[in-house]
Formats: C-alpha cells, sequence, structure tokens
C-alpha cells in the first residue's frame, strides 16, 4: 500500500479542507457524536490553522487528516471551545504559554477503510513535525481514551490541574476527555524513542520516501511536510 502526506495552511486549499470535513464528520457520525465543537466551517476562514492529510495511491481520496491551531489570542482553540464551560482554568494554562508560542492539535480522523493501519500515528507523528515550520514551542491536545496510547508515546502527558485529574465528559456522556500537553514540542523527550526519531527525521528531511511498519503491513509513504508543497 501506498500512501501520500501532505501538509499545508488551511486557507490555502479550501476545497481540502472541505473533503477533510465531511471525512470527519461521516468518522465522528460513525461512532453517534455529532456535536464536537470544532467540528464546523471556521477553522477553513483562519489564517492560523494548519492542515496535515493522507491521501491514497493516485490521490483522488483522503483517508485521513488532522490540525494544528496556533493559539493567537484571538480565536479560542478547540479545546478551549470545548471545556471552557467547565473548567476556565483552561484560559489562563493556553495564555501562559502563548509568548512562546503554543497551539493545538486536533481533529484527527481516519477513514474506516485503513482503520488499524496506524494512518493516525503517522498523522500525529507529522502533525508534530511541522511546529517548527509555524514557530510553536509547545502543543496541547483533547483526547478520548481509545487514543491516549497513542498520544502518550508521542510525548503527551495528562494536564490533570483542570477538570477531574484531567478528564471531562465530552463531548457527550459516553465519553470521557482528556486534556493533555506537550510542553516542549521541540526537543520532543518524552516520547517514545522510534516516534521521536521518526518526529525528527520527518522535521529535519520534511520530502522523503518512507516504509513505515504496522501491524496489518507495511505502507510506502510520499511524505512532503513543506507547507508550500502540497502539490508536488
Amino acid at each position: 500500500m501506498k500512501i501520500f502526506i501532505r501538509s499545508f495552511q488551511g486557507i490555502e486549499r479550501p476545497d481540502i479542507c472541505e473533503l477533510f470535513k465531511q471525512g470527519h464528520v461521516k468518522v465522528l457520525a460513525d461512532y453517534g457524536i455529532l456535536n464536537i465543537t470544532s467540528n464546523n466551517n471556521k477553522w477553513m476562514e483562519m489564517s492560523n490553522v494548519f492542515v496535515v492529510v493522507a491521501l491514497n495511491e493516485d490521490r483522488s481520496k483522503l483517508l485521513g487528516g488532522v490540525r494544528v491551531h496556533i493559539a493567537d489570542g484571538k480565536e479560542p482553540l478547540p479545546l478551549e471551545s470545548a471545556i471552557g464551560k467547565m473548567d476556565e482554568r483552561i484560559y489562563s494554562i493556553i495564555k501562559n504559554h502563548m509568548n512562546n508560542g503554543t497551539g493545538e492539535i486536533c481533529a484527527l480522523w481516519n477513514a474506516k477503510e485503513v482503520a488499524g493501519l496506524n494512518i493516525s500515528l503517522l498523522l500525529i507523528r507529522a502533525g508534530i513535525s511541522i511546529v517548527n515550520q509555524i514557530k510553536l514551542s509547545s502543543l496541547f491536545t483533547i483526547c478520548a481514551d481509545y487514543t491516549m496510547p497513542m498520544v502518550k508515546r508521542v510525548g503527551f502527558t495528562v494536564e490533570n490541574s483542570i477538570g477531574k485529574n484531567g478528564e471531562f465528559v465530552y463531548p457527550n456522556e459516553n465519553y470521557i476527555a482528556r486534556v493533555l500537553k506537550r510542553l516542549n514540542a521541540v526537543t520532543l523527550e518524552l516520547a517514545e524513542v522510534e516516534d521521536k526519531n521518526r518526529m525528527f527525521s520527518l522535521r529535519n528531511e520534511p520530502t522523503q520516501l518512507f516504509t513505515e511498519v504496522g501491524k496489518k503491513g507495511n505502507i510506502d509513504v510520499d511524505y512532503n511536510l513543506i507547507l508550500s508543497n502540497f502539490d508536488k
């Protein structure tokens, strides 16, 4: 199997952003989730949003995606919108990291047809890898129990100073979500060795061909994470 992974500033490719939204909505609906706060069109018009997507071999279909939002002090991050009404302390936590550049990695999804192939892991690694291009030194995220092992292996830790030891009932009563932080998105010191090596490789060489090893087989990945190179 071969896929392409590309990154871009959201406002530069509204067509791909629309496909991203459609794919994300479908996956959420399959799980009975209809009220994700960031599941709207507003992010498509925001210059502080960057997108990473996986495409199939002929680049005709999105297989998954993830977004990185820069905290700009103007628009709240998706996690602030999601949990701010439940715990206002999230606002000061984000604000305290803004001077050094912080943001959120969010809206991670992959199509059912590639479930189990670790596409989500490849996307979140790629999303973390582009932070040097957009000048972020830290990252936050919010995730459900089923994605905790993945986000922990790339170096996120639970922000247990808010909520109930970091836990929130979100997006509905069937799910417990946790806010996580990666307070050094530059050194990646808390990531597992394999993941750290791959993220540094992608950061140092954002254009590369690499065979990623997965539990259900290998995937040949054509990476081009330079933000202006989506069509290359």
